[in-house]
């Protein structure tokens, strides 16, 4: 959960540190006071536009600082880690930085920069931020889908539906490529056949060029060969003289070896360099014996090597590259032989597997027409406790032309939320109090199927009043028991309903305006809804009023479900104070 909102030099605000706690957060005060600027400064944090008009007049940059306690959210620190991202204790800080003058807004999380686009993908996960004409992720299609497959515990038919396609999918892609590759084999066959036949006929050897080369240049230079070589054995055979010198080293040399044993290296070396004219007359005989001249076989040598240039220039730059495109057109002209039977068995597989995703999809969608019943029922029955009496819920299931990996209808929710007029798709919705309202209701009953930990109401109480307010402070008390829930009000029948109340204040500070923040409590929270009922909070009636709304609400609370309960036993208790 959010656990602390720190605000500097953004808009009025020259500094506030907003203290929140679990359950049900609400944030008052006078209108201008700067509430909707703290909505704005969440904003920031899940990645919305930055401005460079947000900074303090006067002030470098203005900055925003999340701090989020995540040691009971397993599921987001493991997302986190496998982002690279660690979390000491559980602690996760997003940051982001607006400069004044048009500079680049820049983001950090736990201390390590990054873009804005991952801070907002990370803080999307922390936060949801419902508010009017916003476009939540509540009212995209792919999340109303979502929603309604976990509200009919559907996860392993959509997981299931998702693998048939995948397969039915590969299964189309493989035939399409079959007939891709059969159809250019086809057009291109009378040269593939030629391709085949020359590069065939030539029967190449890998290597064969370099070998070619370097018999080539012993045919050519075979005279000169022939007589360097008779150079070399002739010398070192007919040379008695120094090898009977040689030979009358071995004298002294094993009489200095047997007085100083040390010289025995000097004996290694004679026995070298005797062995060494030895082997070197044995191997010159050897190669002169291999030198021939043959002019015959030299211009078979040229003319094959002649072969090898051509093919290489036409079918590419190396013996093997040339072998490679052989080996390629036998294969397509191949398949022009084998791709009718191959056709066949993928006919099959695409059939068998269409047959297995339209049995998927099928029981996913009977699953979805259920629960889209269901839960319209559900969402409309609360309905008329947040103002709206005669307000409709449809779930509209469209079904498509072919089925997706996603199924094989569309999810669209739909209101109608006045007498006489059709239900309409919810993203447009035209009144944005009503359309908060709507979510709420929904949220009230999908609270434990959201993953996001923090949710945000701003001015969820527009156009309402009176009992109204009260069953809405209801309604986020509700949904306060699985999450953090912040909103902001003007309403004192939802403030009176929340566990933890913050007021935001105006006042001047040096000569210039500036907001400041505080938790009121007791008597100090007697006083702040005595002043939303009436303006007065020094009034007696007023603050009667107030104390009955908020005794109205302990007592609620102290008969709400197990689970409500719960949710708000780690509520951080604060000093008494009021700003």
């Amino acid at each position: 959960m959010l656990t602390e909102l720190r605000i500097k030099n953004l808009a009025i605000i020259d500094a506030v540190t907003l203290p929140l706690a679990s359950g049900f957060n609400v944030l008052t005060g006078e209108t201008g006071a700067g509430k909707s600027i703290i909505v704005g400064a969440l904003g920031l944090l899940i990645g919305e536009r930055a401005s460079s008009d947000l900074v303090r007049t006067g002030a470098d940059k203005a900055t925003v600082e999340g701090v989020f306690d995540l040691h009971d959210r397993p599921d987001l620190l493991k997302a986190l880690d496998e982002r690279g991202i660690e979390c000491e204790d559980g602690i996760l800080v997003l940051k982001r930085e607006v400069a004044s003058g048009g500079g680049r807004a820049r983001a950090w999380v736990n201390g390590s920069p990054v873009t804005a686009s991952v801070l907002a993908e990370i803080g999307r996960t922390l936060v949801n931020v419902h508010g009017q004409h916003e476009a939540q992720a509540l009212l995209e299609p792919e999340a109303q889908r979502h929603i309604l497959d976990a509200f009919g515990e559907a996860e392993r038919d959509v997981q299931a539906v998702a693998e048939a396609w995948r397969e039915a999918e590969a299964a189309r892609q493989a035939i399409a490529s079959l007939q891709s590759r059969r159809d250019d084999a086809a057009k291109r066959a009378d040269w593939l056949s030629h391709v085949a036949k020359e590069i065939g006929e030539a029967q190449l050897k890998e290597g064969e060029d370099e070998r070619l080369d370097e018999e080539a240049r012993r045919l050519t230079h075979a005279e000169e060969l022939q007589q360097l070589v008779g150079e070399l054995t002739g010398t070192v055979e007919s040379d008695a003289e120094a090898m009977r010198a040689l030979g009358h080293l071995q004298k002294p040399l094993a009489a200095l070896q047997k007085i100083d044993p040390s010289t025995a290296k000097l004996q290694e070396l004679y026995d070298n360099a005797w062995y060494a004219l030895e082997e070197l007359a044995r191997e010159a005989q050897a190669y002169a014996e291999t030198v021939e001249h043959d002019p015959a076989r030299l211009a078979e040598v040229d003319a094959r090597r002649d072969l090898l240039f051509r093919l290489m220039k036409k079918y590419g730059g190396s013996i093997e590259a040339v072998m490679r495109t052989g080996k390629d057109a036998r294969a397509e002209l191949d398949l022009l032989d084998t791709a009718s039977l191959d056709m066949r068995g993928l006919e099959q597989r695409v059939q068998e597997t269409d047959a297995a995703l339209q049995r998927a999809a099928a029981a996913l969608t009977k699953k979805r027409r259920a629960a889209a019943t269901a839960l319209a029922k559900a969402v409309e029955a609360r309905l008329p406790d947040l103002g709206m009496p005669d307000g409709r819920v449809l779930v509209h299931l469209a079904p498509r032309e072919t089925i997706g990996a996603s199924g094989a209808e569309d999810v669209e929710f739909r209101v109608a939320l006045n007498v006489g007029h059709e239900a309409r798709a919810l993203a447009r919705v035209a009144s944005g109090g009503e359309l908060a309202r709507v979510m709420l209701a929904l949220k009230t009953i999908l609270a434990r199927l959201d993953n996001v930990p923090t949710l945000i109401f701003d001015e969820v109480d527009a156009g309402i009043g009176g009992r109204t307010g009260l069953m809405i402070g209801d309604a986020m008390r509700d949904v306060a028991a699985h999450h953090q829930v912040f909103a902001i009000t003007h309403l004192p029948q939802i403030a009176a309903r929340a566990h933890h109340h913050i007021v935001v204040q105006k006042a001047a500070k040096g000569g210039v305006t500036t907001s400041d923040v505080g938790v009121v409590v007791e008597a100090d929270r007697v006083d702040e809804i005595a002043r939303m009922l009436g303006g007065d909070s020094e009034s007696v009636t007023s603050r009667e009023h107030a104390r009955e709304l908020l005794a109205t609400a302990a007592a609620g609370a102290a008969t709400a479900s197990g689970a409500a309960t719960r949710g708000r036993a780690g509520e951080t208790q604060r000093p008494k104070r009021r700003v």
